[in-house]
C-alpha cells in the first residue's frame, strides 16, 4: 500500500487530509511538528511527505534541507499559506517536488499527489540507461552517476531529467514541462522550471555557467544534447 507522511501542525487540516486521504487507499501517518517530521520522514518508509512550511519546533524548509542534504529521495508535496514567490522558489531550491499554496482545494491536492506518486515510480517504457559525457542515467532504478559516483537529484529533477532525455535534440517550452512532468493545466511560477534546470545544470554539466548538454533556446525553452 502507498504510504503518505503528513508533517501539519493544524490538527483539523492534517487529521482531515489523514482521513481523506485514506479514503483513497492510502496509507497516511500524522506528525504535528517539524522535529517528528523529519524523525519519521528518515525512519519510515514513506512513498511521499505533505510537508506544511510554518511548524513548531523546526520550520519546514529546515525538515526539507536536512532530507535533501542525507541524500533522502523522498517525493514533497510543499503545503503553504504564503503567497510569495520567493517562499515557493526557495522550496523548490531546496528540493521539493511539488507546492500547493492554501486554501487549496482537496480534489488538486489528489490529483498533485496522484501525478506525484505516478511520476516517481520508474516508468516500464523507459530506456534502462542513458549516457552523455561522464554521466550515466538508469532510469529503472532511477539513479544518475557522474564519473561512477551517484548524484543526489530530487525525484522531480530525475523526472525532467528523464523527460529532456527522452525528447533530446527536440526544443522543449517550459510550459510544456511544466504540464508533462510537474502536472499543471496552466503556466505556474515562472522560475520553477529554471530553477529545476540550475540544479541540474549544476550537478551535471561539466561548466553549469557555459552547458554542453540542457541548452536554453532563447525565448523557446530547453533542448537537450547528447
Amino acid at each position: 500500500m502507498t504510504r503518505i507522511l503528513v508533517i501539519e501542525d493544524n490538527e483539523d487540516l492534517a487529521f482531515g487530509l489523514k482521513n481523506n486521504f485514506e479514503v483513497e487507499g492510502y496509507e497516511v501517518e500524522v506528525a504535528l511538528d517539524g522535529p517528528a517530521g523529519l524523525r519519521r520522514a528518515r525512519e519510515g518508509e514513506f512513498d511521499l511527505a505533505v510537508l506544511d512550511l510554518m511548524l513548531p519546533g523546526m520550520s519546514g524548509f529546515t525538515v526539507l534541507a536536512r532530507l535533501r542534504e542525507e541524500r533522502q529521495a523522498l517525493p514533497v508535496l510543499v503545503l503553504t499559506a504564503r503567497g510569495e514567490e520567493a517562499d515557493k522558489v526557495r522550496g523548490l531550491r531546496l528540493g521539493a517536488d511539488d507546492y500547493v499554496t492554501k486554501p487549496f482545494g482537496l480534489l488538486e491536492l489528489l490529483a498533485r499527489v496522484e501525478a506525484m506518486l505516478r511520476r516517481t515510480r520508474p516508468a516500464a517504457s523507459a530506456a534502462e540507461v542513458q549516457r552523455f559525457g561522464d554521466i550515466e542515467v538508469r532510469a529503472a532504478s532511477r539513479e544518475v552517476f557522474r564519473s561512477g559516483s551517484l548524484v543526489a537529484l530530487t525525484p522531480k529533477e530525475l523526472d525532467l531529467l528523464l523527460f529532456l532525455c527522452r525528447r533530446r535534440g527536440r526544443v522543449v517550452s517550459r510550459l510544456e514541462l511544466l504540464r508533462s512532468v510537474w502536472g499543471y493545466a496552466e503556466a505556474a511560477v515562472s522560475r520553477t522550471v529554471d530553477t529545476h534546470i540550475a540544479e541540474l545544470r549544476r550537478k551535471l554539466e561539466p561548466d553549469p555557467a557555459a552547458p554542453r548538454y540542457i541548452l536554453t533556446v532563447r525565448k523557446a525553452g530547453y533542448r537537450f544534447e547528447m
